[in-house]
């Protein structure tokens, strides 16, 4: 009889290498869309594809878990184990992110900030906002824009807590959707 340990064990590394795997495909689709078209990084059409592409690969990499340890997964193994793969992505992306705009690429802090706040002040304008209310949000998106590119420890912490909260409730909802128990009862085959 097999033990769950051996699984759980597989299923973290797994969890692990497809954590990487997705902040890799994560980063290379924002490296060529940054490099290619970056005004489509403001569009909500991007996030809208974005959060499509995230959803696919997350679906994907759980099934693939599931079948590589064996195509049985508990409701507790498969939330740790998908809990895993989403804080690993997340957290490899936010450090990529902070990485690229202070060391790799300096101009993407204000080409994002310029990109957000041209898209943020055409939609508050077309919502008929008067102007003393459009500069109040586009001061506060300026404020969210330093901490978000200057981020100090505490600000990293928060972060990654509430990354971690907003990753746990997603991995609650995929782990009820992929989980897969074993049978109670096997068929028995008799030999003639």
């Amino acid at each position: 009889m097999e033990t769950s340990l051996p699984m759980s064990e597989d299923s973290k590394k797994l969890a692990v290498t497809n954590g990487f795997i997705w902040s890799a495909i994560n980063i290379a689709i924002f490296l060529v869309i940054f490099y290619v078209k970056p005004d489509l990084l403001g569009s909500f059409s991007f996030a809208g594809i974005t959060l499509v592409i995230s959803n696919g690969l997350a679906i994907y990499f759980c099934l693939d878990m599931r079948k590589r340890i064996g195509g049985y997964w508990s409701f507790k193994e498969a939330l740790i184990s998908i809990f895993i793969m989403f804080f690993t992505q997340a957290v490899i992306v936010l450090f990529f992110t902070i990485i690229f705009g202070k060391f790799i690429e300096p101009s993407y802090p204000t080409k994002m900030k310029e990109i957000a706040s041209a898209s943020a002040l055409q939609i508050m304008e077309k919502m008929g906002m008067d102007q003393e209310t459009i500069d109040k949000a586009m001061a506060d998106s300026d404020e969210r824009f330093e901490k978000q590119f200057n981020p100090g420890l505490m600000s990293i912490l928060m972060t990654l807590g509430s990354t971690a909260l907003m990753y746990f409730i997603g991995a609650l909802i995929f782990a009820a959707i992929f989980k897969k128990e074993r049978p109670v009862f096997s068929q028995i085959t008799e030999e003639v």
